[in-house]
């Protein structure tokens, strides 16, 4: 049972002390300080309101396992007694560290048999930047240090995270000086966002121009420069972009060409979310690293890794200290946690109820909100799906003239009808934990349509 609170002392509270993540503070306290999330179960959370709200983001794309489950409070216990903490910096490890070490190897099929744990996806990609450009110094190959990325992407919140991403408002805070964000030897090129960019062309067409934007980047700045191309399989924070099926075979096959290694960010798609253990699986690829983080230990503790084939670490094992690690690196309680996780999802096969059920199922009911009104495109993959929001169905024409209006409108007002939705732009996404039923995703579907009919005069007011 939830515990006693008193809500409008934690409102106060949070206004006078808390900094929530991502938000404008003077909105949070002009509206009265933040929705307090009491407890949740399953599918649910409940604020101290006394609202129950489908958790249609699964937390923050990471409640996999859905809320509730006891088994992983009670061996995060046993490990804390057992041993709370120790770190991998003095010639040590743990056995939960090693043990979900060989576990993730496994789920690679062996094909990255090497993992360095972190506590977060942000720290998982600073990981990697990091890694590559080393193995390229270890190898002798010093010029190779440029690593390309897309428009619009997603790989943290840290400086190496912001600039690998492709966020422009992201690189502008903090950093307003032209030049700072991204860091040097960051490149970006086009996303494969077909309803937005593409639809002058067919998917496929569309596809292999966003794949040779690739090719045409690093033929500009040098194939002997270029250490790695990084890419999330979906686009999660980017709106839920679902590339053409031709893109990532291709993105591929240029690496291949150019001796170039292939990093995934498996942070989102990872553990189940596509239908498949990976997105990769589901994109068809073959990446020489992944950073995987969320689903990992579906939110329980923060933890994340980075999985590495043994080409990589054979080189780098030849350079000596590899200076990176953090504090919690391998922290053996989050790595018990997310060893259970895992064991968890198997047991109750939701890798493969995603790929032949609820996937399925939900795309198949976005697709009934394609005969509204405001409803551009509706997509998902495995569960993960958008609704596009557009002014004018013909044309893809944005509300007020510009992406970021209809978007926020919408959202709030699922929220409101007891679904918790992401507005990123004008795309409603949504990402429930792996154990939503077809009724859950009935009431989600039901949700976003009524919330749509109650947004539709808003928004034809503001033209």
């Amino acid at each position: 049972m939830p515990r006693n609170y008193d809500i409008a002392e934690l409102r106060r509270l949070d206004i006078a002390h808390h900094l929530p993540a991502q938000a404008d503070w003077q909105e949070i306290e002009d509206l009265g300080g933040s929705r307090i999330i009491t407890h949740a179960e399953g599918c649910y959370i409940h604020d101290g309101d006394g609202n129950r709200i489908l958790d249609g983001m699964a937390g923050l794309w990471c409640v996999n396992a859905g809320y509730g489950r006891d088994e992983l409070a009670e061996v995060a216990r046993e490990q804390m007694l057992e041993l709370p903490y120790y770190n991998s910096f003095f010639k040590t490890a743990n056995a939960p560290a090693i043990l979900l070490a060989e576990k993730i190897a496994g789920l690679t099929g062996g094909r990255l048999p090497h993992v360095f744990f972190n506590s977060s996806g942000s720290e998982a990609n600073d990981t990697i930047l990091r890694m590559v450009r080393h193995y390229w110094q270890v190898k002798g190959e010093h010029s190779r240090t440029i690593v390309i990325s897309r428009h619009n992407a997603y790989h943290g919140s840290t400086v190496a995270g912001v600039s690998m991403g492709g966020m422009k408002v992201m690189h502008g805070q903090g950093f307003p000086a032209p030049g700072v964000l991204p860091m040097a030897g960051i490149e970006h090129v086009r996303q494969p966002y077909w309803y937005n960019e593409g639809r002058d062309m067919t998917p496929e067409d569309f596809g292999t121009a966003c794949a040779q934007t690739i090719e045409d980047k690093i033929l500009e700045v040098g194939p002997e420069n270029v250490a790695a191309f990084i890419g999330e399989p979906v686009q999660g924070a980017g709106g839920v972009i679902i590339p053409p099926a031709n893109y990532w075979p291709q993105v591929e096959a240029i690496c291949r060409k150019y001796g170039i290694l292939l990093v995934c960010d498996e942070v989102i798609c990872g553990f189940g979310r596509t239908g498949n253990i990976w997105g990769h699986e589901t994109v068809g690829v073959k990446p020489d690293i992944i950073a995987m983080a969320k689903g990992l230990s579906s939110g329980y503790l923060p933890i994340s890794a980075v999985a590495v084939s043994a080409e990589i670490v054979k080189v780098i094992k030849t350079g000596g200290d590899f200076v990176h690690g953090y504090t919690y690196s391998g922290h053996p309680v989050a790595s018990a946690v997310a060893l259970r996780n895992i064991e968890i999802m198997e047991r109750e096969g939701l890798f493969e109820k995603v790929r032949n059920e609820t996937g399925p199922y939900l795309a198949e009911k976005l697709a009934t909100l394609s005969d509204h009104p405001l409803v551009g495109e509706a997509r998902s993959v495995g569960l993960l799906g958008a609704v596009e929001v557009v002014a004018d169905k013909a044309i893809g024409a944005r509300f007020g003239g510009a992406e970021g209006t209809a978007g926020p409108l919408v959202r709030d007002i699922c929220i409101r009808n007891g679904l918790m939705v992401r507005g990123i732009r004008d795309s409603i996404v949504m990402c429930p934990p792996l154990i939503i039923t077809p009724s859950q995703i009935d009431d989600l579907i039901g949700i976003i349509r009524t919330s749509l009919d109650e947004a539709e005069p808003k928004l034809r007011a503001i033209g």
